[in-house]
């Protein structure tokens, strides 16, 4: 890994800025009122701590760009989430983060070799992810997400895959409002579709106790086999939405019909 190259990711290590106490200080009142230049300034003034954790991780084979970009990732997420009113130097707090960020990156990061341009989309997209998240205190869509880095859906959707690691149909992927939506939530059925189910009971009968919406959900989901995310991004409501609108619909079904 060449810890020597002088520019990274386009970015000229022997010239990155070093922000002082005061400016650290302003610099943090103002991204406090969302100001999101001061916000970049501040990330460009800490570069030198990515660039200082990354040459702890010399002997690993990834490329230095690579480890770079992830390190910058564990950096927003410090400055986003830092208690500057808490008695602890900003260092202190970014460092472990950043480290986190890179073992959890070579924990996961598998024998597969994705091209260095899916990675920059993905890189690129989950940086957006994390900045409107922050600006609008709310997790962005995929189309939120293209529109702010100039990418189409389908290729930030291909990248993302790319670099992700097989997981469990079982393992959680987000929760709102104590509603678990998990891996298999996620998932298209074009085969099955239900089939079993509905060789069981008389879904038409059931489908009419269901409103106009539950009802539209329903077919959706188990007649045209699409994903939560899908059905969200149709009906432009949240996946979590969806998710607990599918669950009552389902039990408003099984109530009628019986099942236990």
């Amino acid at each position: 890994m060449a810890l020597n190259k002088v520019e990274i990711c386009g970015v000229n290590t022997s010239k990155l800025p070093l922000l002082k106490n005061e400016e650290k200080e302003i610099l943090f009142e103002k991204i406090k009122q969302g100001d999101e230049i001061a916000r970049e300034t501040y990330i460009k003034g800490n570069l030198r701590l990515v660039l200082s954790v990354i040459k702890r991780f010399s002997n690993s084979n990834e490329n230095v760009d690579d480890l770079f970009q992830i390190g910058c990732i564990g950096l927003i997420k410090a400055i986003d989430n830092f208690d500057s009113t808490l008695d602890v130097k900003f260092s202190t707090y970014a460092v472990p983060m950043i480290i986190g960020e890179i073992r959890r990156y070579l924990r996961d990061n598998n024998s597969i070799r994705v091209s260095r341009s899916l990675r920059d989309t993905a890189y690129k997209a989950i940086y957006a992810k994390e900045s409107l998240t922050k600006r609008n205190s709310k997790e962005p869509t995929i189309n939120e997400i293209a529109s702010e880095i100039g990418i189409s859906k389908e290729d930030i959707a291909f990248a993302l895959d790319a670099i992700q690691n097989p997981v469990s149909l079982y393992e959680p992927v987000y929760t709102e409002g104590g509603d678990t939506l998990y891996v298999m939530d996620q998932i298209s059925d074009k085969k099955n579709k239900e089939d079993n189910w509905v060789e069981q009971i008389s879904l038409s009968e059931a489908m009419k106790k269901l409103n106009e919406r539950e009802s539209f959900i329903i077919e959706l989901r188990f007649f045209e086999g699409k994903t939560q995310m899908e059905v969200a991004s149709e009906i432009n409501i949240s996946q979590a939405q969806v998710s607990r609108l599918e669950k009552s619909a389902l039990k408003n079904m099984r109530n009628y019909l019986k099942i236990k």
